[in-house]
This record gives structure tokens, C-alpha cells and sequence, in this order.
């Protein structure tokens, strides 16, 4: 809790943003570890729902997976806390409504950010309704069932983090190594590369967790390859918005016709997607950050002899000098030249070592 402390009046001392802000996000990152009780304990609770129980006696399993593919080993997710409440946090993001001119914040250490996090659901939709008001931006909320603190402070289990269903084990292991790979591998000031690194890497060995402990035919494998086709899906269908409306936003249109074309198509995917919210710009940049540059991932493993090790190893090279600006998001030229370079060296060397 000390380190909480230090950590909060660092934030304090060198950022802009107000003492507010930041005085709730320390106060609900102590609350939500000091509610957390060691798994074993909690798993021994004759009060523990069954799923729950069955759920955390995994959790160190695939902690130590991740570790064989090459995962920072950390003090996370040895705890549980159950929130009450139906979200780790609310997530604010703001974007210009004629461009993917995305609204940033700036915090030391990890540099900037495209959104900010909140423990409490009703200051997040307050923020946002002033971000509304004071700018012409589109603003969402949306909640989050994980994060990570980057190895600052030990992360529990979060009861946020446990689904029902079939596909609720391998929801747990994708987070769970979703969020170790963001303790591996971290460039400040890259959101967009983080969390398409942890969404590769994690996806992928969530499917060969399941498979290997269970079998690829198990319901629970199943269950989550459906759910990962119907997310595909949707990914896919957002990211040719994304794009069908870059390019209506840098058109000559005027920007009465661009808003009016804009409308009309987002109306269009969300009725085609039944989706539950209406859909701006903030949205659609939030889904980019998440699902961008597969191919070049996969070239890189390919490149690595796919093996985790050496593509987190590769990754994990990187600098804010490698990539042109801060928070760049055509980020594939960057890894393509690794799997030009970094796992190729890699190779080079191993083979020179195994033959002196």
C-alpha cells in the first residue's frame, strides 16, 4: 500500500490532470486490493459458488503455460477479488467527429494514453458528458472486465474477469495471458501495438491451452472458437467502417454531407450488427487499438520458428525510437522489419553459439 501511495503522488506531482481523477483511481485500486484473499483460500470457502471454484483452480496452470511460452513470471492473479459490481472499470474515449483524430491523456511513465479508466460508473459518465459538452467530440463509455498496472502492483483475479457458460474457461485464459503479455512487453507511448501484441499472442495460446488441456473437441474449446469467430466477425466488419469512413472524412465533401454520410453508414452497422449502442468515432478507434496488424504478427512468428519465447523476445526490443510518432497506428512496417531482422539475428546467433 505504500507503494500505492508513492506511485499516486508521482502522479500527482509530474501530471496535468486533476487531483480528482487521480485521487479516485488510487482510491479504488487500494480498495480493489485490499478486498483480494489469497485463491487457495477463497477456492477452500465452502461459500465459493462452484463455477467460481472451478474456475481459480486453473488460474496458477495458466500462469505457468504462459511462463513456458516465454511470459514474465509475476506476482498476479495469485488473488481473487470479488467487485460486486459488473465492471473493473469504465473506460472514457473521446474522438474528433471528422477524422480519427483520437483524444489523448498523458500520464508519466507510461506516456500517453487514448483513454482513461474509472472505478466508479457514474464519474466516467459524468467526464464524458463534459467531454461532450466542452468539445465537439464523440465520446463513449464502455466497461472493462480486466487491466493491468504493468507489474506495479500485484493484479488479483477479478470477479469481473469470470463468465458463465462454455466459453467462460477460455475467457479466463485469455485475459489472464492477455494481461501477461502486457507485463512483457510494453512500449510507451504505442497503444495501439500493446494491445494488438496481447490480443495476438493471448487468442492464440488461449486456443492451444484448451486444446492441449482438454482436447480441441471439448465444449469448452468449442464454445470459445465460436465465440472467437463471431468477435472476428464483428472486428472485421467495424474495421471496413473504419476505413470507408477515413476516406469519407478526407474527401472534399463539406462537412454537412460528411455528417450526414456519416450517420447513415453507422446507422447501417449497427442495425447489421445489432449492436446495442449507437456507434461513433470513439468506438471505432477503440476497435482498431485492439485488432491491428495480424499478418505481420504472424510473419514475425513464422520468422521466429513459432516459438513465443523468441517473438516475445523480439518484441520486447522495441523503443519509442523505432516507431515514427507516438501513438502510431500503422504499425506493420515496424514488425515486419523484425521478422526481417530481429528473430533472423536471433537465429544467426544460436547457430554460431551451437557450433563453437
Amino acid at each position: 500500500m505504500r507503494s500505492l501511495l508513492v506511485a499516486s503522488m508521482a502522479f500527482l506531482s509530474a501530471s496535468c490532470f486533476s487531483a480528482g481523477y487521480l485521487a479516485q483511481a488510487a482510491r479504488g485500486q487500494y480498495t480493489l486490493l485490499r478486498s483480494a484473499r489469497p485463491i487457495g483460500e477463497v477456492i477452500r470457502d465452502e461459500e465459493t459458488p462452484a463455477p467460481t471454484r472451478r474456475l481459480l483452480e486453473v488460474v496458477q496452470t495458466i500462469k505457468a503455460y504462459g511462463k513456458s511460452r516465454g511470459l514474465t513470471p509475476t506476482k498476479s492473479y495469485e488473488r481473487y477479488a470479488d467487485l460486486h459490481r459488473p465492471a473493473a472499470a469504465w473506460i472514457v474515449q473521446a474522438c474528433a467527429p471528422l477524422s480519427f483524430d483520437v483524444k489523448r491523456w498523458s500520464f508519466p511513465l507510461v506516456g500517453s494514453v487514448p483513454y482513461l479508466g474509472f472505478f466508479d460508473e457514474a464519474g466516467a459518465r459524468r467526464y464524458a458528458s463534459s467531454l461532450f459538452a466542452n468539445g465537439a467530440l464523440d465520446v463513449d463509455v464502455r466497461t472493462a472486465s480486466a487491466y493491468s498496472t504493468l507489474g506495479w502492483f500485484a493484479d488479483p483475479v477479478l470477479s469481473t474477469m469470470l463468465r458463465k457458460g462454455d466459453d467462460a474457461l477460455g475467457a479466463l485464459v485469455d485475459v489472464v495471458l492477455h494481461e501477461s503479455v502486457h507485463a512483457t512487453v510494453y512500449v510507451k507511448d504505442q497503444s495501439a501495438f500493446n494491445e494488438s501484441l496481447a490480443s495476438f499472442v493471448a487468442d492464440r495460446l488461449t486456443s492451444s491451452w484448451l486444446s492441449s488441456t482438454l482436447g480441441s473437441d471439448s465444449p469448452e474449446a468449442r464454445a470459445w472458437l465460436a465465440a472467437q469467430a463471431r468477435d472476428a466477425a464483428v472486428v472485421a466488419r467495424l474495421h471496413r467502417t473504419y476505413l470507408e469512413l477515413d476516406a469519407l472524412y478526407r474527401s472534399d465533401e463539406s462537412a454537412e454531407a460528411k455528417l450526414a454520410e456519416k450517420k447513415r453508414i453507422l446507422a447501417a452497422v449497427g442495425e447489421e450488427l445489432h449492436l446495442k449502442r449507437p456507434l461513433n468515432n470513439a468506438q471505432l478507434a477503440g476497435y482498431r487499438a485492439y485488432n491491428t496488424g495480424a499478418a505481420a504478427f504472424e510473419q514475425l512468428f513464422t520468422a521466429c520458428g513459432e516459438q513465443w519465447p523468441q517473438l516475445l523476445k523480439a518484441t520486447a526490443t522495441l523503443a519509442e525510437s523505432d516507431f515514427s510518432r507516438p501513438q502510431q497506428e500503422d504499425f506493420e512496417e515496424v514488425i515486419a522489419r523484425l521478422a526481417r531482422e530481429g528473430c533472423a539475428g536471433a537465429a544467426r546467433a544460436r547457430k554460431i553459439a551451437s557450433s563453437l
